[in-house]
């Protein structure tokens, strides 16, 4: 369900007194690593939109509506237990334009290694100036998932290797029969 704000609070970030995170990510495919910052971002936040990117310079395997469907299936059975609501949205702006959007007051970034911490720095940069206000929050990959990623995931399944401990039953299915 879309969050409507109006005017100067879309700049600030945030509703009054509820703290929106927003988490974006191309998720093609979503993956283990994805679910677990997910789980742990709900503890920052009251809300936490999963935004879903088009970003096609990634060629992506799945359309935009079926990543968006996966993200919102696999997180169908999230319960964070500490109040935060989880919502999917696809997005097809700036980043900090959708952000904006949604009200978010901090953006989480998932970490897994020191490589990406070079781009990570330098988008958190660029979002700074474009929105001083909004912050950028960087959660470090868990010791299970610091290996993971969706270009991995994709690869390992091209050359018909195992991917079921990277995604869950549901992705690794859809995986296998985009794959065919």
């Amino acid at each position: 369900m879309p969050i409507a704000l109006s005017g100067d609070k879309q700049k600030r970030g945030g509703m009054s007194g509820k703290r929106i995170g927003v988490y974006p990510g191309t998720f093609d495919p979503i993956t283990n690593g994805h679910v677990d910052i997910i789980e742990r971002g709900t503890k920052l936040v009251d809300h936490l939109v999963v935004g879903v990117a088009v970003n096609a310079g990634k060629n992506p395997m799945f359309t935009l509506e079926d990543r968006a469907a996966m993200v919102a299936h696999e997180l169908e059975a999230l319960s964070s237990g500490n109040g935060c609501t989880v919502e999917v949205r696809p997005f097809e702006t700036l980043l900090m334009k959708f952000a904006e959007d949604v009200g978010a007051s901090l953006i989480l970034r998932g970490l897994r290694a020191v490589s990406d911490f070079d781009y990570e720095f330098q988008m958190a940069g660029m979002n700074a100036r474009l929105n001083d206000v909004i912050e950028t929050v960087f959660l470090m990959a868990s010791e299970t998932n610091q290996f993971i990623s969706s270009s991995f995931v994709k690869e390992i399944g091209r050359y018909g290797g195992d991917i079921s401990s990277f995604v869950s039953p549901n992705v690794h299915d859809r995986v296998t029969a985009a794959l065919k």
